[in-house]
């Protein structure tokens, strides 16, 4: 028996499909690496954490910056990932033309709690080799940061895990420091 070769998509590959119909706002799927992924469904502690992530940084930095929620960003040729949260240039048609692309990207969050595996290994690398320079996982579980810099084709140079009770500031804007415990869901007693 040969062995089979899998398709790759690219991200033209990928709009196409969407416009045809052969994906359809129904499916919660994004491109990675030329490969059409199922995302994972929301447990209450993902959503909670990413919508309380987005509400604070979208308050601290919406004079410097838009922050998007679940909403494409395009690294050609082969992904186009719907991060959990990506800060992104202030653009004057609110990229109602195009999706924001490296060059648009100050920073991506991904929230984990299921995925942190995946998002460490398989979704690092895809930011990484995008030039995306500032790259943070929530870890919903454990209350802390995993932080990723210096993007090179092999992936991350740097990775330093922070704790949620630090002050810390992205690596675009260093002046605006993020109590790193606002990001995370609050337990209520």
């Amino acid at each position: 028996m040969l062995p089979t070769k899998a398709k790759l998509w690219t991200v033209d590959d990928y709009h196409r499909m969407v416009e045809t119909g052969v994906l359809t706002g129904s499916d919660r799927v994004e491109l990675l690496e030329g490969q059409v992924i199922e995302m994972n469904p929301q447990l209450p502690p993902h959503a909670a954490t990413t919508q309380r992530a987005f509400r604070y940084l979208d308050r601290l930095l919406e004079t410097v910056a838009y922050v998007r929620m679940q909403l494409p960003v395009t690294l050609k040729p082969k992904s186009e990932p719907e991060p959990d949260i990506a800060v992104v240039r202030i653009d004057a048609n609110e990229y109602g033309d195009r999706h924001p692309t490296p060059d648009d990207i100050f920073l991506i969050i991904e929230v984990a709690d299921s995925t942190l595996l995946g998002d460490r290994q398989q979704k690092s690398l895809v930011y990484a080799k995008a030039g995306i320079a500032d790259y943070w996982i929530l870890d919903v579980n454990a209350k802390q940061v995993y932080v990723f810099r210096e993007p090179t084709l092999e992936g991350y140079q740097q990775e330093a895990i922070v704790a949620a009770n630090t002050l810390f500031a992205l690596a675009a804007f260093p002046d605006i420091t993020i109590p790193l415990n606002q990001l995370f869901l609050q337990n209520v007693l």
